[in-house]
């Protein structure tokens, strides 16, 4: 049974994907938000804050409804959002911010936070996830691919969807929440298989999936890259093979987010026997933003008509402080008032029950035409000390370009600004496991920088005194991860470290 047919018989979503592409993004944008009002205007949530008055907007002026939205409820950031009304939901209190009562909460810590979140996962949300998922499946009609392809499984690498039962709700990774619901129709397709989908233990789910590995035929893979890669690596090692197409002849499309796939590239060819299709999807525990809808674009198109409500805050000084935080007055576009070229942080609005929420990523948009974006970084992972502005798109960029120059791989790093006398500098931890001289990589990054951020030109002959890196092996990256609980699943080591995370950083390395 090939799933590209099972869905096109379903006619599956079809009508939405033609929606969002006959549409103009701002008039699907004001329908989702009308929406969502009109779901949740009986929530606690939705009267306090008085939906109904935001409704009546929806009559007047083109622009008058996001006045008056924008007005009436202020800027949420997580720990706003939570002890304010989602900590409710969490006493299994009804109504809070979404109709009826929520049973499900997707545990994140995203890149920046050392307590676990909770974030809501209402019924409407897992329905709005599968059929983005589903609408990106439909997508590779458009690359070419063989006949057999299409009757080979999907490998999706997460969380346990064995999750926490705690009181009157469950909570887990939501690539464990979601696997646990996936259609019926969709469970031919899906490995590893609910027995081995349930197992907590990450190195026991490993090491299940690399026994029953050679019993599949696996065409697509889904995860984070750096454990897909440690996956791959020991099935290889297991099956004594020089390559994963030796034991997935079918394998042609890897499917990843959460993290530039750019530092985990050439280590990921080393273990193809052939070339793949990298296709990039914006999943976040908040929602489907976004998925590559065409073949070699580097960008993803927003689901604009989705159970989602978007919101642009420029990424500049007047909005945000230099710690990143998102300033109460700060300016708020939606996604007919936005530029190409220029970075914004995300706000959302959610069937979800998240409202005006900064889920913490900056976007820039590449084609307004296709709503398609890319993702620079976070608003709390840059650098700009001394007006530097260094963003994770530049860090990936330079030092991908270097290790290209020197023929080495390095899946993992990350940086933190630090005092250098009176002013300031650089570190880099770098992790590979290739022979590299520090000094040549350290000059390499430091001339990319300097030609792809001018800021950080300007900075490096003033301020910004000197650059230093140190190389590490891959694995002191994830003992980091394993050692704070937070290995497997989506988890992703933090490319920028700040603070009390840095100390601890400095501390782990200390003790090795």
């Amino acid at each position: 049974m090939a799933i590209l047919g099972t869905l096109l018989k379903k006619g599956v979503h079809l009508r939405e994907m033609m929606e969002q592409e006959y549409t103009s993004p701002f008039d699907l944008q004001k329908k989702e938000l009308k929406e969502l009002l009109m779901e949740a205007s009986n929530t606690e949530f939705g009267k306090y804050y008085n939906f109904k008055d935001i409704l009546n907007a929806f009559r007047k002026g083109e622009k008058e409804f996001h006045k008056v939205f924008r007005q009436n409820i202020p800027i949420h950031t997580y720990n706003k959002m939570y002890s304010d009304w989602w900590k409710l939901s969490l006493k299994g209190i009804k109504n809070v911010t979404w109709p009826g009562r929520t049973k499900y909460f997707a545990l994140s810590s995203g890149t920046s936070e050392s307590a676990s979140k909770h974030i809501p996962v209402t019924k409407g949300m897992t329905k709005a996830i599968q059929r983005t998922s589903l609408r990106q499946i439909l997508t590779l009609s458009k690359y070419d691919l063989p006949a057999d392809f299409f009757t080979a499984g999907i490998l999706m690498l997460g969380g346990s969807t064995h999750l926490n039962k705690k009181g009157s709700y469950f909570d887990g990774d939501l690539s464990g929440i979601q696997a646990a619901r996936l259609p019926f129709w969709f469970q031919h397709f899906y490995k590893p298989g609910k027995k081995i989908a349930k197992t907590r233990n990450w190195d026991n789910k490993l090491n299940e999936i690399t026994r029953k590995a050679k019993d599949w035929d696996i065409g697509i893979i889904v995860g984070v890259p750096a454990w897909i890669q440690i996956l791959m690596e020991k099935i290889i090692a297991h099956y004594k093979v020089d390559n994963i197409h030796e034991v997935w002849p079918n394998l042609q499309v890897y499917v990843h987010g959460g993290v530039s796939f750019d530092p985990y590239r050439k280590g990921f060819e080393k273990l193809l026997g052939r070339p793949i299709h990298y296709i990039e999807t914006y999943l976040a525990s908040e929602g489907f933003i976004g998925f590559q809808a065409y073949p070699n674009r580097r960008s993803m198109r927003i689901v604009l008509n989705n159970g989602i409500f978007y919101e642009f805050v420029p990424f500049e000084d007047k909005n945000f402080d230099t710690n990143g935080d998102i300033k109460p007055d700060a300016e708020a576009l939606t996604i007919g008032e936005v530029e190409e070229g220029k970075e914004y942080a995300l706000l959302l609005s959610t069937c979800a029950g998240a409202w005006r929420y900064l889920i913490g990523d900056v976007v820039k948009f590449t084609s307004l035409e296709d709503s398609e974006i890319v993702i620079t970084g976070r608003t709390k992972h840059f650098l700009s000390l001394c007006g530097e502005h260094l963003s994770v798109e530049n860090m990936n960029k330079a030092l991908e370009l270097s290790c290209e120059e020197l023929n080495i791989t390095a899946p993992e790093f990350t940086v933190a600004g630090i005092p250098h006398g009176t002013l300031f500098a650089h570190h880099w931890y770098i992790g590979s496991d290739d022979k590299v001289d520090t000094k040549i990589l350290r000059d390499k990054i430091d001339s990319h920088l300097k030609v792809i951020n001018d800021d950080y030109a300007t900075e490096r002959s003033a301020a910004l005194k000197d650059v230093y890196v140190d190389v590490l092996p891959v694995q002191t990256f994830y003992d980091w991860m394993q050692s704070k609980g937070k290995i497997g699943g989506q988890n992703k080591f933090p490319r920028v470290l700040k603070g009390a995370q840095l100390e601890d950083w400095k501390s782990f390395l200390a003790t090795r």
